[in-house]
Order: C-alpha cells, then structure tokens, then sequence
C-alpha cells in the first residue's frame, strides 16, 4: 500500500479502518458494510487508495480516490 492508503480488515472480532503509517485503527465497527463505508470516506478525503480485504485477510477490493487516479482504464 502506498502511505496514507486506507485499509479496511478483520481483526479480533471487528472490523477496522486503518490508514497506512498508523499504528493503531483510527475506527472500529461490527458490520464489514459500515467499516468499508466509512474507509470509503476516509480514503476520499485524502485522495489516496482504499483497500478492503476480506475476513481471511486476501483483498477482495481496491478503490482509488479521486477516480481520475486510477491508473487502470477499467470499471469498478
């Protein structure tokens, strides 16, 4: 992840956003849905990357904020 990217993962039971650098989560949630939005509004905020993974940890996503970075020409 490139810094200041924002991560949303399972640990210990929760859902966490994180951006890169940070040593601990800056949010905790119960529902992946909640933690993938508000990482969603984290990472738009700072014009950076937001990589959510899924429960066992591989990525299932990656969304690039603002769009117009994102290097590849595909949708979603």
């Amino acid at each position: 992840m490139a810094k200041g990217d924002v991560e949303t993962y399972h640990e210990d039971g929760q859902w966490k956003n994180k951006p890169e650098g940070n040593e601990r989560a800056s949010s905790t949630h119960d529902v992946k849905a909640d933690a993938q939005a508000q990482g969603r509004e984290m990472a738009a905020d700072r014009g950076v990357e937001h990589v959510i993974k899924k429960q066992d940890g591989t990525i299932g996503e990656k969304n690039t904020y603002p769009r117009s970075r994102d290097p590849r020409d595909i949708e979603g």
